[in-house]
């Protein structure tokens, strides 16, 4: 989950570069949290793939990889390359450039734990469960990335882009 970020003092816009997972498990059933913004009630959010925001000094594959730990408990998963991109505006509260990076990885499913979760994910992440393709696109749920339930099937069949695929925001 991405720190609240803010714009410089200056004006410009900051940059919150994040990872984010789409990870599976042997059943092709994608992690999903359900969360949302500061100041919104309870229920209110979307449901949205593993990640957060990249910390200095770390490489986009080492946050990811540290995100599937600290937001799962799962140790054992084997990370693959970024399949999409995607770059927009948040505003949490204040307007932040968020460049995306999304990596697939596969584990061994089971039981996720909230145990690595800092003070601020517990009180914004309602939920989180695996979720099948049939049941995203069945569902009447905000999901994010956009047009996720559309973006899977090929992730699921094997067949990874060649090159990281850039995604809309909205």
């Amino acid at each position: 989950m991405p720190p609240e970020a803010t714009t410089e003092n200056d004006g410009e816009l900051r940059e919150r570069p994040t990872a984010r997972v789409v990870l599976l498990d042997p059943a092709n059933r994608v992690l999903l949290m359900r969360g949302r913004l500061p100041g919104s009630a309870p229920g209110a959010g979307a449901w949205f793939t593993i990640g957060g925001g990249i910390e200095p000094g770390e490489t986009p594959r080492d946050a990811a990889a540290r995100e599937i730990a600290e937001e799962t408990g799962f140790q054992d998963f084997e990370l693959g390359p970024v399949v999409w991109l995607r770059t927009g505006i948040l505003r949490i509260p204040d307007p932040a450039l968020f460049r995306e990076s999304y990596f697939i990885a596969r584990c061994l499913g089971g039981e996720p734990t909230r145990a690595g979760w800092d003070a601020l994910e517990r009180s914004l992440i309602d939920d989180i469960r695996w979720w099948s393709q049939v049941e995203i696109a069945g569902s009447r749920d905000r999901f994010f990335p956009p047009g996720l339930s559309t973006l899977l099937p090929p992730l699921l069949a094997g067949a990874l882009p060649p090159e990281p695929l850039q995604i809309p925001w909205d």
